[in-house]
Formats: structure tokens, C-alpha cells, sequence
């Protein structure tokens, strides 16, 4: 991550090591920052013109594309998790502190897709620090030809 940095305390921080991925990956990277719970989309309870949550913090969510292939964006959620879109596959729920090291094995190619004969399908397998893996499954229809390049 950003000179050994394990964890992303924040959304900003987050951001920050997206940026260090770009240019490490000579990667056009666009952000769209929302700030205020008004604004962030996990807050649609939140009335009229108030800003902060119940505690007093105010949340900050950001959204990131990379250019290049394979299309991603990111989401980052004040809850410390994100949304992942690679080629239009959603992959939720992933960790704020995996973000970087999902993001640099699938612009370094060690992300595949794993077929399977019955019932048809795909997973998305993105391999993550300390053997783990983070695997999504996807209907046939929506390979594109940079997941079909990946298909083992």
C-alpha cells in the first residue's frame, strides 16, 4: 500500500493509495467525493439539511473510475467497506484495507476467471495478501472480451 501503510483509517487515506495504484499503473483515475450524511448513499434516512450522523461525524464517501482495461470503479463507504465494478461485475462488501491489493491484482493480470460446465457460470477470482481470495460469480452473458481473456 502507501509506504507500508496496513490500514485505511479513512475515506481520504483510501484515496490517497488509489492515487499511488494510478500512477504506479500509469492509470487515468477520476474521484467524486460526497460528504455529509445528505449526501452519501447509505444515509437516504437523513432529513432535510442535516449533514452529520447521529454521533456528530460527518461521513465521507468517495467514487473512483480508473481508465484503461479493465473498466473499474470503486465506491468507498464511510462504513470501511467498498464496491467494486470490474467490466460491470459488482463485487460488494470488499474491506476498505483490501481495496489497494484487489485493485493491483487486477491491473497487474493475477485475477482470472474460473468456468464452471454444470450449472453454467463464471467466477471472478481475485487473489488477495495472505492466501485469500476474493471470488464473485457471473452469468455467462456478461463476459466481456477482458474477462473471456481471462477464463481458465
Amino acid at each position: 500500500m502507501l509506504s507500508g501503510m496496513d490500514h485505511l483509517p479513512t475515506t481520504e487515506a483510501a484515496v490517497t493509495a488509489l492515487r499511488a495504484l494510478a500512477e504506479e499503473y500509469a492509470r487515468e483515475m477520476e474521484v467524486t467525493h460526497d460528504i455529509g450524511a445528505d449526501q452519501t448513499s447509505r444515509r437516504s434516512a437523513a432529513g432535510i439539511g442535516v449533514t452529520t450522523d447521529p454521533d456528530g461525524s460527518l461521513p465521507h464517501e468517495a467514487f473512483v473510475e480508473f481508465g484503461g482495461l479493465p473498466r473499474v470503479s470503486v465506491r468507498l463507504y464511510p462504513e470501511e467497506d467498498a464496491l467494486i465494478e470490474v467490466e460491470g461485475i459488482e463485487c460488494p462488501d470488499v474491506p476498505r484495507d483490501d481495496v489497494p491489493a484487489f485493485l493491483r491484482s487486477l491491473f497487474g493480470d493475477l485475477a482470472y476467471v474460473r468456468a464452471r460446465r454444470f450449472p453454467p457460470g463464471y467466477f471472478l477470482i481475485v487473489p488477495l495478501p495472505g492466501d485469500r481470495t476474493h471470488k464473485e460469480y457471473m452469468p455467462v452473458i456478461t463476459l466481456s472480451p477482458w474477462l473471456s481473456g481471462r477464463v481458465r
